[in-house]
């Protein structure tokens, strides 16, 4: 169990959201916190404290106006940490290159394998082929319907009918050298975390898994160390004090179990 940074860009700027509230169409989203700082800035913060494996995450859409000062700050956020953290947001076969190129050490995925509700193999593969299993990531960000998680995609919006699962777990990750969740009902709202879900995550056992969602407090932090028996990293973003919420960055930092 360790923490993993972020550094989320939304129209250009570092922010936090809440995850659900996400829509391309005119590129809304509620926010928590807006940075006046480059993502840059937070890299190399983020390097100098020895923090790998974080997740840069391009929130627009290339269809967006905002896309081309999103990118810039996203390529700008690897550059200045060569290696050390992770590129998600529209990666597909034909651009993870460039990605890994400017500094990412891995590309997160999500909508270009998960596509018309279905897991699309043949784009994992091409994927795959393209840069190699030891640098892909596969996002399963997740939110709840009729009880069960259901993958979801295109920056949250859209249910997958993908159930997750152990089992799908173990079969995608014979694809990928990590994953990333999100609890997207609870992202941003610092409410405490998925119960049902950090349970799931703890109980596979194949490659490593981050979790992402609802950590707003240290005593929410014990309880997911609890509930996930210690063998889940995570991520913290607007209940961190760097993005205006409250738990101490540089206590959380030092947390490697």
């Amino acid at each position: 169990m360790r923490f993993r940074p972020c550094i989320d860009i939304h129209n250009g700027k570092v922010k936090q959201i809440v995850g659900g509230s996400l829509q391309d169409e005119g590129d809304c989203a509620r926010e928590n916190f807006a940075s006046d700082r480059e993502a840059a800035d937070f890299a190399r913060l983020y390097q100098k404290d020895g923090l790998a494996g974080g997740h840069v995450i391009l929130l627009n859409p290339a269809s967006s106006p905002y896309y081309p000062e999103t990118r810039r700050q996203a390529l700008s956020a690897l550059a200045a940490y060569p290696g050390g953290l992770q590129a998600g947001g529209g990666i597909t076969a034909g651009n993870a290159a460039e990605y890994l190129d400017a500094g990412a050490s891995h590309v997160i995925v999500t909508s270009y394998i998960f596509r018309d509700g279905q897991i699309r193999w043949e784009n994992l593969e091409r994927l795959r082929q393209a840069v190699g299993k030891e640098r892909i990531v596969i996002d399963v960000s997740c939110r709840k319907r009729e009880g069960a998680y259901y993958i979801v995609t295109d920056r949250w919006q859209k249910f997958t009918d993908v159930k997750l699962t152990e089992a799908i777990l173990e079969k995608l990750g014979r694809s990928c050298d990590e994953f990333l969740v999100h609890g997207v009902d609870v992202e941003g709202k610092a409410s405490g975390v998925e119960e049902d879900l950090v349970r799931l995550l703890g109980g596979f056992s194949g490659i490593p898994v981050t979790y992402a969602g609802g950590i707003g407090s240290m005593a929410d932090l014990e309880r997911f160390r609890k509930i996930s028996g210690g063998k889940l990293d995570f991520t913290i973003g607007s209940a961190l004090d760097l993005f205006g919420g409250e738990i101490p960055y540089e206590v959380v930092k030092k947390i490697r179990l």
